[in-house]
Parts: C-alpha cells; structure tokens; sequence
C-alpha cells in the first residue's frame, strides 16, 4: 500500500482536523455507490480508508511515523534487544514459549541436554534450524499435554457500511502472502470476528489453525453508527426552514424524500423507522437531525432582509438562559 501521507494528499506535518476533512472529501469523491461504473472505485475507496484508519488514529499515526508499523498498520521488523543479531547469524529466528511444569527454578529446564533431548525428538534432529531458516512463529510447549503450537493466524478487514448492511466478498491477504476469498455475512458489526476453520498456519503432525479475521467499517462519509442505529445530520436553507420544503434525504437502501414543516429550527430531529442497520431479526432507525446553513460569503440582500425582520419582528429564543 502507498504511504498514508500521499494517498489522503496531505503533509506529514498536517493537524489531525486537516487529515480528518482530506479523508471526507476523498471518501465522498471516491464511494462506490457514487462510482457505479468505475470498476477500480471500490480499491480506491479501501485505500482511502486504510489510510484514514493510520493516520486518524493518533496512536497508530505515531507509530507510523516512528516506523513501528507499516502503511497496512503491520508491525515493522525492529531488530533484537542488545544489539543481538539473528540466531545462528541467519535470517530469523522462531521464540519458543514455555508453559507450566517442572524443571529448573523459575520455570527453566534441569540443563541444557534435556532442552536438545526435547527439540530433537520434535524437530527430527534439526535443532539448530531455527535460526538457520524459519521465520517468525511463537510456538508453546506444555510438558501436562505435549507439544501444543499455536497455528491460529489473526488479520484485520475492512469494509464499507453499505457492504457491511448488505453482505459482501472481499479478498484477504495473509501474513504468509497467501490471499482468500472471505464471504462477508450480511448484519456484519464493527469488531465482530470471523473463524475460518484450518486456513492458519500448519505443522507436521497437527491439525492446522485457523483464520481469524476481524471486521472494522470504515467511517461513512454521511451517517454514525449508534449500536443497530444510524445518525444523519441534513441541512437546510433557511427559507426551507422558514417555509417549509420536501427534501431528499438519503439512507442505506436508498434517497427517500422528508417533508420539513415550517417555521424548523437547527436540532429538530426526525426518526425514519427501519434505515438503520440490521441486527438478526430486528433493524435500526435513522435519526436525522436538522442544520441550518447559510449561504457562503457576504449577501447584502440578505442582510438587509435580516435587518428588517429584526427592526419589525425581534424575539430573544435565549430567556430561559437568564
């Protein structure tokens, strides 16, 4: 993936309100569903997203410019504590991890020949080839129940609102390179995880783990997702607030068009039952609260207009303030 910086368009110095206002219009220019015809606006809009998803999130923000993380948010290489190279002087090494049982004080073996005895008989005599060779896994050792190696992989998946409502497929890449095909359920929720029986890692001898993808929505450019809910803030002239107005107000299956009554003021909040998200059986609400916009830039007649209305019709909406 291209540097988070470069895809969102904006420095590396940039404030975090910067970075939040490039990734919106970038999200709304590139959605899919306003790119129906353009087959590559679905990579797009996943790039824009796992960009915002690093440099949105102050944490990550850092580690990425600390090379702690790559620009797909994966930990970086960084070397061995002390100076220590690589075991054997090759190009990796695996860490093994010891569980419970007897041996030594504090959890150690008796000796050393026991520990060579134990990976001998495991490894076929190639104790030496973890630093000659392998790469990277944490393997764990139960002297209750045998050897017991962890082969479940974890990755991360990001998706749209609109293929989170509906259902989707997307494909995933594995940290081993190798890329699947994932079926995304429809009703599918932030963090919710997905176990794919036997397509982790595997071992001679045991059963392979399995992948375990977890699902993050990307942020919409209209709507916030509260629980099965969805909150949509729509704005309004102010002679659509002042006379009243039918307007389109979009929502997940589609534009539907809202009557706005007189005499509306900013806050007012109308709730469309059943445009929210599904959850089971049951589905959300959207709630759509009014704002009222000004046009951009100076206008004499408006203010003069204004000048009118408060010479001949002034109020004060704060008297309860005190």
């Amino acid at each position: 993936m291209r540097d988070p910086y470069e895809v969102l368009g904006v420095q590396r110095d940039a404030s975090a309100a910067a970075i939040k206002s490039a990734y919106r219009k970038l999200a709304k220019k590139h959605h899919p569903d306003s790119n129906k015809n353009d087959p590559k606006a679905a990579a797009r809009f996943s790039e824009i997203n796992s960009a915002n998803e690093i440099l949105g999130d102050e944490t990550k923000r850092k580690q990425y410019d600390r090379g702690e993380i790559d620009a797909e948010g994966k930990p970086r290489f960084q070397g061995f504590p002390g100076g220590g190279g690589r075991a054997g002087g090759a190009g990796g090494f695996e860490q093994y991890s010891f569980r419970s049982g007897g041996g030594a004080p504090g959890g150690g073996f008796g000796g050393a020949a026991g520990f060579e005895d134990i990976l001998n008989s495991m490894f076929g005599g190639a104790a030496g080839a973890r630093g000659a060779g392998a790469r990277g896994r944490t393997q764990g050792f139960d002297f209750d129940t045998g050897f017991a190696p962890d082969l479940d992989q974890s990755v991360s998946m990001t998706v749209t609102l609109e293929e989170a409502t509906r259902g989707t497929e997307k494909r995933v890449r594995l940290p081993t390179g190798k890329e699947l095909n994932v079926k995304i359920p429809a009703g599918v929720s932030a963090g919710q995880q997905i176990r794919l029986k036997g397509q982790g890692e595997s071992a001679p001898g045991h059963r392979a783990g399995d992948l375990l993808i977890t699902v993050n929505i990307a942020p919409h450019p209209y709507f916030k997702i509260d629980g099965n809910d969805l909150k949509l803030e729509l704005p309004l002239t102010l002679y659509e607030a002042v006379l009243g107005a039918k307007v389109r107000v979009p929502t997940l299956t589609g534009a539907i068009e809202l009557s706005i009554p007189k005499n509306i003021s900013s806050g007012r909040i109308f709730r469309l039952k059943g445009k929210g998200l599904p959850k089971g059986s049951a589905v959300g609400d959207l709630f759509v609260t009014t704002r009222i916009i000004l046009p951009d830039g100076h206008d004499a007649a408006l203010e003069k207009l204004m000048q009118k209305w408060r010479d001949e019709h002034p109020y004060n909406p704060r008297t309860e303030l005190g």
